[in-house]
């Protein structure tokens, strides 16, 4: 699985124009499940950015985690980050086929959960319009 982290101050996802998930202080995560990903992926993915430690202490430096600073998950499928750039058009056949992207998109969310983070989606497959203020910036790609 693939993803793209982004420290923010508050994030939403909106679908039709209608706000379904939003956070204050936490990450964007926008996640891509490959093909070949298996059922310990999202488990996988979820517990490496769980101890990441992208957020500030009190000195300023990048040294605490989602976990450490009590923050909030907003995790937005996004197949585009399986983009394969050889030519001038991307190709996404390295994405996972729909209804395996769903399933292991899922799973990534309930394995956020269960590290015990409030968790907030998109909606899979949607025309969805994100917005987010970026703190500091930080973002961050990963791959698991």
């Amino acid at each position: 699985m693939r993803a793209v982290l982004q420290r923010v101050s508050r994030a939403s996802v909106a679908v039709d124009g209608a706000v379904i998930g939003e956070i204050g202080a936490g990450m964007l995560i926008l996640v891509c499940a490959m093909q070949g990903d298996d059922d310990t992926k999202p488990a996988q993915l979820a517990a490496k950015i769980g101890k990441l430690r992208i957020f500030k202490d009190d000195a300023g430096k990048m040294n605490l985690s989602l976990r450490d600073t009590g923050g909030a998950a907003l995790v937005v499928s996004q197949f585009t980050l399986a983009a394969d750039l050889r030519g001038n058009r991307p190709g996404f056949s390295t994405a996972a086929p729909p209804n395996e992207g769903r399933r292991l998109y899922e799973a990534f969310a309930q394995a956020m959960r269960a590290e015990g983070f409030t968790v907030a989606t998109g909606e899979f497959g949607a025309d969805m319009a994100v917005s987010l203020v970026n703190d500091g910036p930080v973002t961050i790609w990963i791959e698991v």
